[in-house]
């Protein structure tokens, strides 16, 4: 969902740069989606991720219920494929949980600790060493058996967390470099990319809220200048009444025909 979520920002980019020297980019930074709710409509409140949400919203919701095969769509079922896409692009969130967790972290935290057992080790190996002139009864012997033991399991636990810090420092910077092309720019901050995406995700939610309430809005006004009836086998009103019905308070809600 996310790639096809940047594809889609892509996408709207280009459209909205044709004709000029920005309108056939092949790829952006990260940062821009952060950016994205700057671009607002006339009305200034509309932005260029709610316009981004309903598109992708759109297409998700009519691959998911395949209103996009049948040539005659209702209200009812366009309500039915908004809601199902929005589900999908909600669920974005949940997704990328491990992207907000890895945000929170601080490479040269996690770094100082790996380093900080690995010297606890090495203390441990002094003091079971220092026993050693200490005394040789039939206690110590245990206790230095016990120990060594225990320094052979830390020791090769340590050596498989250095290996896995080693991996994920390379995958950040592999990550970084093929979202943000200059990794220079970001060893200061390695973990930075995650920061990008944990905002992001973070706006995204309160858009898709706002588009979920929109469409909702949007879904009942039509109801109401459009009214379904609940047995199509019923006789419907004559012509002469059609729009007589009593004036009520949602009238003032929905938009003039």
């Amino acid at each position: 969902m996310f790639l096809k979520l940047l594809e889609a920002v892509l996408k709207t980019g280009n459209r909205m740069n044709v004709g000029t020297n920005r309108g056939d980019a092949h790829a952006f930074k990260l940062d821009t989606l952060l950016k994205l709710v700057d671009v607002k409509g006339a009305d200034g409140k509309t932005t260029l991720l709610h316009f981004v949400v309903q598109e992708i919203i759109r297409t998700e919701g009519a691959r998911l219920s395949s209103t996009n095969q049948t040539p005659n769509t209702n209200l009812n079922d366009d309500a039915k494929c908004r809601r199902l896409g929005l589900q999908v692009v909600s669920s974005l969130s949940s997704e990328l949980a491990n992207v907000k967790k890895a945000a929170a972290m601080d490479s040269e935290v996690l770094s100082s600790e790996v380093a900080k057992l690995s010297k606890g080790i090495a203390h441990i190996t002094e003091v079971v060493q220092l026993t050693e002139t200490s005394g040789s009864d039939e206690s110590s012997q245990k206790f230095r058996e016990s120990m060594n033991k225990f320094m052979r399991m830390a020791e090769e636990e340590i050596l498989k967390v250095q290996a896995q810090e080693s991996v994920a420092l390379s995958l950040v910077k592999e990550i970084t470099e093929y979202f943000h092309g200059n990794l220079s720019k970001e060893e200061a901050h390695p973990f930075r990319i995650f920061m990008v995406v944990r905002d992001f995700l973070t706006v995204l939610d309160r858009v898709c809220k706002e588009v979920g309430m929109i469409n909702e809005r949007t879904m009942v006004s039509s109801a109401h200048r459009f009214p379904v009836p609940v047995n199509p086998m019923l006789p419907q009103p004559l012509p002469g009444l059609i729009g007589k019905r009593q004036y009520n308070s949602s009238d003032d809600d929905s938009p003039s025909p």
